[in-house]
């Protein structure tokens, strides 16, 4: 089975289904559709299986022109019928892997999915997941599942874990030119999975075990999550001695060694950053380890949109004006600038915040011109336009992502108070009048 799937790969000639078309799946698509190989997309949701079939893109970075192009040639097509894994012979997850709301890791979407891929398990099969989890889950959760069919790893199926490391929005670096991290249970399955992703990224970089690979993943978001932590306390903590913590960081990014910037903002969002850390602390407890300082740092980034929420408080008493009926425009929804992307944006939590002090909040983000239901938030919202009248109608206005095509000038002659989390305004200094930055 190994040398006849290794020949396939090596040929270009095996089908790839990839399991979940958000934004880890789509982009990993591409790059397979653009080398030569023929992709079929699974997914749950019948509005992105139908919108991919019409040759239409729902990520902002994906182009509608590319998904026709695939669709016409009939090397492209998306289905909820997941009977049909048993036509590709390499299955990719791409699902979530969210907390729930006590920080404990949901494997739900991973689980699930495993069970339904072993439901179709054919021999020669190649079986990659790419969803971040804490270490050990390839091993420990997914290989006894698909075990289950009687089938052996190594011999009569193939499996392996290759992080994601997608970072939308960034111009770059992309799918195919970040080097892609890969592992497998057995040495065959390891050389299967380097070999596949040869195909499409610029550099593969083979560990020696599943759990290495994972810990990997793990290790570049907790590194981000607890350096970002460290500034958005410093952030606190200059803004009570009267400093500002954007002019400190652009003095000491000048020193040309020991230092990597990191920047502050109104909370923690993505899928990775501020979730990664918490599977790691889970899985931690299982060996008696507590660990302090990432669960540290996850506690000061989970505070932070209520220090925005308090600093907002604050900078409308000074106005005269209570909170509770108070009108509040939020400037950005997405996570992060110029992406279409809201997965844990703090933006809605500060949202959420703000409506239980009895605000009324708007929010205008041109890249998510309509806020549906989440897991975790109910708010059915439009974007309100960015125009002079509609500035002028709110008490406040809070810049929660400061996207590039924001006119910020306009926002500065025509809003009554600016609650800037970004430092989008680029005001030195602390002003207590009617710019406030948190």
């Amino acid at each position: 089975m190994y040398q006849i799937l290794l020949e396939k790969i090596n040929k270009k000639q095996v089908n790839i289904g990839i399991i979940g078309l958000g934004y880890v799946g789509l982009p990993l698509a591409r790059e397979f559709l653009k080398n030569g190989f023929r992709v079929i997309g699974f997914d749950i949701d019948d509005e992105k299986v139908s919108k991919i079939n019409a040759g239409k893109s729902y990520i902002k970075h994906i182009d509608s022109e590319f998904i026709k192009k695939y669709i016409s040639s009939n090397s492209f097509s998306a289905t909820n019928d997941f009977g049909k894994l048993k036509e590709v012979d390499v299955i990719i997850i791409c699902v979530p892997t969210p907390i729930g709301k006590h920080y404990e890791p949901d494997l739900s979407f991973v689980l699930n999915t495993t069970k339904i891929i072993s439901q179709h398990l054919r021999k020669g099969q190649l079986v990659i997941l790419e969803s971040t989890t804490y270490p050990g889950t390839t091993e420990e959760e997914l290989l006894p599942i698909l075990s289950q069919t009687g089938l052996k790893v190594g011999k009569h199926f193939f499996l392996g874990y290759s992080p994601e490391r997608e970072d939308p929005g960034n111009n770059k670096f992309s799918t195919a030119t970040i080097p892609k991290v890969v592992s497998g249970i057995t040495e065959k399955c390891l050389d299967l999975v380097d070999r596949l992703y040869k195909n499409i990224v610029i550099k593969t970089v083979p560990v020696s075990s599943t759990k290495i690979a994972e810990a990997t993943k793990i290790l570049e978001n907790t590194y981000r999550a607890v350096n970002i932590a460290l500034v958005n306390e410093l952030k606190i903590v200059f803004d009570r001695m009267g400093i500002d913590i954007w002019e400190v960081i652009e003095a000491a990014k000048t020193k040309p060694f020991g230092f990597q910037a990191f920047y502050p903002g109104p909370g923690l969002g993505g899928h990775c950053i501020p979730i990664d850390p918490f599977y790691l602390t889970w899985k931690a407890r299982e060996y008696a380890i507590h660990t302090r300082f990432i669960e540290l740092a996850g506690e000061v980034n989970i505070s932070i949109p209520f220090y925005v929420v308090e600093k907002t408080i604050k900078a409308l008493n000074s106005s005269g004006i209570p909170v509770k009926g108070a009108k509040i425009l939020l400037i950005g929804i997405a996570y992060k600038p110029d992406v279409d992307d809201m997965r844990e944006s703090p933006a809605l939590k500060i949202m959420a915040l703000l409506e239980q002090e009895g605000a009324l909040v708007d929010y205008h983000d041109p890249y998510i011109p309509i806020l549906h239901k989440t897991r975790k938030y109910r708010f059915e919202k439009e974007s309100v336009p960015l125009t002079p009248e509609n500035i002028t109608q709110y008490d406040a206005v809070i810049i929660t992502t400061n996207h590039s095509n924001i006119d910020y000038n306009l926002i500065l002659d025509k809003a009554k108070l600016i609650i800037d989390t970004r430092n989008a305004l680029n005001t030195k200094g602390i002003q207590n009048g009617r710019i406030w930055k948190a």
